[in-house]
């Protein structure tokens, strides 16, 4: 085997690494006749830091086999998230689970991602480096994740609208620009 090959075969495996993110474990307990028998049940997060995140849950009377499950369930129901320039959501984005609510805003490079427990685990598994994320409501980390991913897949990238639509993504990025500068240019007159 070459150097060059196995050098390229080298970076494929690092690209198709998968970071794995233990959100929760709660410690279960069910009363039987005979007693009460004890569970462990684990919430966890798997993304390869480029636009492909999942979830999973996983129960069973040890730990080790939680997590386990849990990840395999995860990998399994990987989403892909269209990303703007590789770092952050194309749009501002509201999403629902349960009593789970969240907003997800896009922000400027630098920003960093601002944003609680579970919902840093998720955008540090998706890549997402610059966003403002703020759940309203429970605090409960199912609901948190549920709804972090129904707003994640609700996301729409210039791309997709533009093929919806059948335009060209330049006229469509040229709306959005001007619709923010628009914006933008009321916020100033407000301040002033």
């Amino acid at each position: 085997m070459s150097k060059q090959h196995s050098k390229n075969h080298n970076h494929k495996e690092k690209s198709s690494e998968i970071i794995e993110r233990l959100v929760f474990i709660n410690r279960v307990s069910k009363t039987v006749k005979g007693g009460k028998n004890m569970s462990f049940s684990a919430l966890v997060v798997v993304g390869d830091a480029n636009g492909r995140v999942g979830f999973g849950k996983g129960n069973a009377t040890e730990v080790a086999d939680a997590k386990t499950k849990a990840f395999e369930s995860a990998k399994k129901a990987m989403i892909k998230v269209s990303l703007k320039e590789g770092r952050t959501i194309h749009h501002d984005i509201f999403g629902r689970f349960c009593a789970g609510k969240v907003y997800l805003r896009s922000a400027p490079a630098g920003t960093g991602v601002i944003a609680g427990g579970p919902m840093r685990a998720i955008f540090e598994c998706a890549g997402i480096h610059d966003v403002v994320a703020k759940s309203v409501g429970t605090s409960n980390p199912y609901n948190l994740v549920g709804a972090t991913f129904a707003a994640l897949s609700q996301l729409l990238s210039p791309k997709m609208i533009a093929e919806r639509r059948s335009k060209e993504i330049s006229e469509i990025i040229k709306r959005r620009n001007y619709a923010v500068k628009h914006i933008e240019s009321k916020q100033e007159q407000k301040v002033e």
